[in-house]
């Protein structure tokens, strides 16, 4: 693995997150595992890292901050969120549907609502992948875990 081209800090800007359950917390804390563990993250403008990225929400966009080891900024980039509205909406109703089944459902019928959480969360994925694309190249499993990471910032 490219130490230049990986990130290995994350922070998300607390100020922009609501309240979270112990399942979106647990969530969050998984991603940023998983994501620091294996990632991806190669910028258009030939910067190399190691990188830390600081994400927020500001008037529907997505702000990403990239910084270096140091702390200091190497460049910032914002996402439009509308393109995403829709498919986290539906995520976080299919998300509530399975925190809801795990509690009592059979095992088929939990199984099932992972597919369906599982195929949303990779639409997001390969849409944020795709917006990505103009400021840096990630691949599949780094857009999964900053897709979960979007939407954990959109808690309100």
């Amino acid at each position: 693995m490219d130490e230049r081209r990986r990130i290995v800090n994350v922070s998300l800007d607390e100020g922009t997150v609501g309240r979270r359950s112990p399942e979106i917390e647990h969530d969050r804390a998984v991603a940023i595992f998983d994501l620091l563990e294996e990632n991806f993250f190669s910028p258009a403008n030939g910067e190399l890292g190691p990188f830390s990225l600081y994400l927020s929400l500001a008037e529907n966009r997505l702000q990403v901050d990239v910084r270096d080891e140091g702390d200091l900024e190497i460049f910032e980039f914002n996402l439009p969120l509308s393109s995403f509205r829709s498919v986290i909406k539906d995520y976080f109703l299919i998300c509530e549907s399975y925190y809801d089944a795990i509690k009592a459902a059979s095992p088929s019928k939990i199984e099932a609502i992972d597919m369906a959480r599982r195929g949303l969360h990779n639409e997001g994925s390969e849409i944020l992948k795709e917006r990505l694309g103009e400021h840096v190249e990630v691949d599949f499993d780094t857009a999964r875990q900053l897709f979960t990471l979007i939407c954990v910032l959109h808690i309100r």
